[in-house]
């Protein structure tokens, strides 16, 4: 560090030799002065990442959950507060802690790093500003990961159980779960009494995943709860490691079924009674936020935040309609490549419709699919350092979401491991339906869930040395999207997609990602509906029609964010060009990886700085 704050104080010492004649006297003079400078830099930079850690810790008290995700033990027995009245507080905690750091710290006295996680930390607060103002448009609950499936997925799956005390902890998280989802829908309720709903399609997923986890033991139905099924399963773990003893773990399993019984299901019934209630009240016929009060501008905030740009809702769509025209014609290629005769449009009927395309519907058929994800991202492992300096250390598993959460054609995603590596990262596919699974989509799907996509991206923020923790953990979903979608065209060139069928699966995703920008704003901003939507979609992609639909549903009910994807991508490779017509046969592409991230994630325009700080190194190297 010390050697990189003298290459760029450089031109400020000889500006300053070159004001006259100095004497031997004056040069050593000079000399000083920049080793002070330096000093003073450095002295600086840590000052202020030491503040960052204690704000990091004071943060993270907001969320035991968070605690949880990191791998942290503390406060394992507790859930967040998911009151209005504890946003409030969290905000006005942050506002205190960016007014603290703009009196406490010169920027000016920063590295070129630690002047990132200055203007970052106020960025997170502009942002956090922006869509406080709007809080009662979201839709608390929808199909997509609403607190009533995240809470449940985040006990059976993050909380892990090792000791007595983790499981007393994880009983008494079945307690804060029920009040979390008492808060969370007084919030649903507030929203809906000033007119914001969403359709009746996300009442009816909500009310399905709802009724699925108070279904069987110890309430009543066949078979057991999926959190009673897991609270048996880490007891009796716990016994056969002695652990625990029988008596001990009947008493265990008493207070968790007691917690479930008074708790967990009163809850759920106080939540589906709503919904179903609540139903008549919501739109049957989709559209998007722009009927909303003040929606046009919430769509505006929306895309702000996803995109981390001022792109308008016409600059989005107009990206999208010629994205989708230049893909079209990379399809229209493969096309002949593979020697079909017709048309585009029946290429897509092809691959839609015929039988080679997709595993059967059983269990052999899902556990194929795995496999086959499994081998894909086993051959892009051995040609990461070709292309990255920097490689995750964190493991990677391919893994079917669980039966309650689980929806036909919906779209894969990726949870992250812990920063120590003690909990690996993991790639989900919803398998309930194999015919929403198509075989040509699989390949470029692992690697955008898997590495070089999500994986490698937030393991190696998570690892990353010497950065702030709040860097290590931040999240810009243009920034991580546009990784994920560059990543699919990055394993073209690690040489993935040796079947022509699977390459015009990466093609199909990349155009999938292009017809977002045009839904997304169509559905928000210009007045389409869901079926206007999905006719469109299906006109540009040969994605089975059930998974198009379920896309569909999950921009109508998440306005803006599927629009970042095709954004960062572009910019990612934007940068890449400028990079290589700057530096030429110096360009290292290992160096621009690691550069982006290296980092963590961070809005584009910084991504940009840095980018741009990393050419000029190169050059002076």
């Amino acid at each position: 560090m010390r050697k990189l704050i003298l290459a760029l104080l450089g031109t400020t010492a000889l500006a300053a030799c070159g004001q006259g004649g100095e004497t031997p006297g004056s040069s050593a003079t000079t000399t000083a002065s920049a080793t002070s400078s330096v000093d003073a830099v450095e002295s600086e930079t840590a000052r202020l990442n030491a503040w960052f850690s204690e704000k990091w810790e004071e943060e993270l008290n907001f969320s035991p959950i968070f605690k949880t995700f990191l791998g942290r033990g503390d406060d394992k027995d507790k859930i967040d507060d998911f009151s209005e009245a504890a946003e409030d507080a969290q905000l006005e905690w942050r506002r205190s802690a960016v007014a603290e750091m703009e009196e406490g710290f010169d920027r000016n006295l920063l590295t070129p790093e630690a002047k990132i996680s200055f203007d970052l930390y106020v960025y997170q607060l502009a942002q956090d500003e922006a869509a406080h103002s709007f809080r009662r448009h979201d839709y608390v609950f929808h199909q997509m990961n609403g607190p009533h499936s995240f809470l449940p997925n985040f006990l059976l799956n993050f909380h892990s159980v090792e000791t007595a005390d983790d499981m007393t902890a994880y009983i008494a998280r079945i307690g804060g779960i029920s009040r979390a989802l008492s808060q969370a829908l007084e919030r649903a309720q507030i929203n809906a009494s000033e007119g914001v709903r969403p359709p009746q399609f996300a009442y009816d997923g909500v009310l399905e995943q709802s009724r699925s986890l108070i279904a069987g033991a110890p309430f009543e139905g066949e078979g057991e709860a999926p959190l009673w099924s897991d609270a048996n399963g880490k007891i009796d773990s716990l016994v056969e490691a002695g652990a625990l003893t029988e008596e001990q773990a009947e008493a265990m399993r008493n207070d968790a079924r007691a917690a479930m019984i008074n708790e967990f299901k009163p809850a759920y019934d106080a939540l589906i009674a709503w919904f179903e209630e609540d139903r008549a009240n919501a739109d049957e016929i989709a559209t998007g936020v722009h009927k909303l009060p003040n929606g046009d501008a919430f769509y505006t905030e929306r895309l702000a935040f996803s995109t981390t740009t001022d792109m308008s809702s016409d600059e989005v769509h107009q990206l999208g309609l010629d994205e989708v025209a230049r893909i079209r014609g990379e399809m229209e290629a493969i096309k002949d490549q593979v020697g079909f005769e017709g048309d585009l449009q029946a290429f897509f009927t092809f691959m839609r419709e015929d039988e080679q395309f997709y595993y059967p519907n059983t269990d052999e058929g899902r556990q194929a699919y795995i496999t086959a994800a499994e081998e894909y991202l086993a051959f892009i492992k051995e040609r990461l350092p070709e292309f990255f300096g920097i490689l995750p250390k964190a493991d990677l598993i391919v893994k079917r979401v669980e039966a309650f959460r689980e929806r036909d054609g919906a779209a894969q995603h990726y949870f992250p491991g812990t920063p120590d590596g003690s909990r690996p990262g993991i790639y989900y596919a919803h398998l309930s339906d194999m015919s929403a699974m198509p075989i040509p989509q699989l390949e470029v799907i692992a690697y955008h869930e898997g590495n070089p996509g999500h994986h490698m991206q937030n393991s190696i923020a998570q690892e990353v040395e010497g950065l702030p923790e709040f860097r290590n953990q931040a999240g810009f979903t243009a920034y991580g999207e546009g990784w994920g979608l560059y990543s699919e065209l990055l394993a073209k060139e690690m040489g993935a997609y040796q079947d022509l069928y699977s390459d015009f699966g990466r093609l199909t995703t990349e155009i999938w990602r292009a017809i977002r920008l045009v839904v997304d704003s169509g559905l928000h901003a210009k007045g389409w509906t869901e079926e206007e939507a999905v006719a469109y979609f299906m006109a540009n992609s040969p994605a089975a029609e059930g998974q198009i639909r379920s896309e569909v549903q999950r921009y109508i009910v998440m306005p803006g964010q599927a629009t970042a994807y095709k954004v960062g991508m572009l910019k990612i490779l934007e940068l890449r060009e400028n990079a290589k017509a700057e530096l030429g046969d110096s360009f290292d592409i290992r160096g621009f990886h690691d550069t982006v991230l290296g980092g963590g994630a961070m809005p584009l325009s910084m991504l940009e700085s840095r980018v741009a700080t990393w050419v000029e190194e190169s050059k002076a190297s």
